[in-house]
């Protein structure tokens, strides 16, 4: 919240032991898959295999910079892996990217039983996505690049916009959907994890508005910051939870903590010691429509979004000053969907696509990357956040805890 980090900090283990054992598991199965007998029939299989370890590896990328890229499916351990430059793994995921694409079956050539699995378009979503920060990863920019895998999947045909921003997170519609280009599945009837979203992230009320089997939380949230982003009318509002709390019949709901009165989110007054009204709640994946098992809820993860992509595109041509005009149109097709009204040619800049994209993919996993590419990570304050980040925080440090286990790796600058 801060941008005060340091390096032992077990939240920043626990994100790095998030990735790089699932990037190992990858090696794995790449190097048995490359040596089957069966290795040409298992094409499409080792491309979603590579397809994951990229997106793996691009978030290692994204959040630590500088990691070692390490395709053995052993490990020696007198021989551990050192660091590699971040511009260095820019381009291995690139080129790992790259190289998924080429095998990966298009949309257009399987059916919806296919899904979620990888197919090329969403090797080419994340690659563009990572083209859109490559000015920040390797020093370079790439918004041609960006256009042109965006073009790719528009000319697909075989995406669009919903109505709603949050049909694309309905257990019910998983599937169905014509904006969801990746998702993640949830099954836990098959042992694949569950969605805790609303476990964590919803108001201890939304037990009862919504029937659930366990009480939320009361946990993660947000404030002012972010609410006072959306426009009076956006649609998007509806996916929050602020203000006075109402059950689905419009009947007030009775705040638990101070009798006779309604409940009111409020926004956040006191982050050490917060009463249980206060912060704002999003509530994308949604339990209507969903299923649970104890307190895990079956919506799949949604990972990218043909909003996205329509915004990528954008803004990769604003950055070049090219098809001003088209980069409107998509941009305005993004906002007429959530009831707003079009932009005009002159307020297309660079700030209102950030905010545009700030309020499409709040809690979406977008907003860092986001805000690191523009600038407003480092040049802007908040309520808990006081003076400017120096830009050696766009990366978080090496956890102390892998340093001390591997001394091959080596410390990003400034966390020594």
């Amino acid at each position: 919240m801060r941008h005060e980090v340091v390096p032992f900090n077990d939240r920043l283990n626990g994100l790095w032991n998030c990735i790089f054992p699932g990037i190992g598991l990858d090696n794995s199965l790449i190097e048995t898959f490359e040596a089957s007998p069966l290795k040409e029939q298992l094409k499409g299989v080792i491309a979603e295999v590579r397809a994951l370890r990229a997106y793996q590896y691009y978030y290692a990328m994204d959040c630590f910079g500088n990691v070692p890229i390490c395709t053995d499916a052993r490990i020696s351990t007198t021989n551990l892996p050192a660091t590699s430059p971040r511009a260095d793994v820019f381009k291995f995921v690139v080129e790992e990217f790259k190289a998924a694409i080429a095998d990966l079956p298009s949309v257009k050539e399987v059916d919806a039983s296919y899904y979620p699995r990888f197919t090329k378009e969403s090797a080419q979503a994340a690659l563009a996505f990572v083209y859109l920060n490559g000015e920040v990863y390797s020093g370079t920019a790439y918004w041609k690049e960006v256009v042109d895998l965006c073009d790719a999947i528009i000319n697909t045909g075989a995406f669009g916009l919903e109505e709603r921003v949050g049909d694309c997170f309905r257990a019910d519609l998983e599937g169905k959907t014509k904006e969801v280009i990746t998702a993640i599945s949830v099954d836990k009837s098959k042992g694949v994890d569950g969605n805790q979203f609303i476990l964590y992230a919803q108001h201890a009320t939304d037990q009862q508005k919504y029937g659930l089997p366990f009480a939320p939380a009361c946990g993660y949230c947000f404030d002012d910051t972010a609410l006072n982003r959306y426009e009076e009318g956006d649609e998007r509002l509806e996916l929050l939870e602020y203000g006075p709390q109402f059950y689905l019949d419009g009947t007030p709901i009775m705040d638990p903590d101070h009798a006779g009165q309604q409940l009111v989110l409020t926004t956040i007054k006191d982050f050490i010691a917060a009463e249980n009204n206060e912060g704002y709640r999003v509530l994308k994946y949604t339990p209507i429509g969903a299923s649970f098992s104890g307190s895990d809820g079956n919506n799949d993860y949604i990972v990218e979004r043909y909003s996205n992509v329509l915004l990528m595109k954008a803004e990769a041509l604003v950055r070049q000053g090219q098809n001003l005009n088209t980069a409107l149109d998509l941009v305005n097709k993004v906002r007429n969907r959530s009831e707003l009204p079009s932009l005009t040619a002159g307020e297309l800049t660079l700030a209102a696509i950030e905010k545009e994209r700030a309020n499409e993919f709040i809690w979406e996993g977008k907003r860092r990357p986001d805000m690191i590419r523009f600038g407003s990570y480092f040049n802007t304050t908040w309520s808990y956040k006081k003076t400017v980040t120096p830009e050696w925080r766009g990366i978080y440090p090496i956890p102390g805890q892998q340093i001390s286990a591997n001394p091959n790796l080596k410390q990003n600058p400034n966390y020594e």
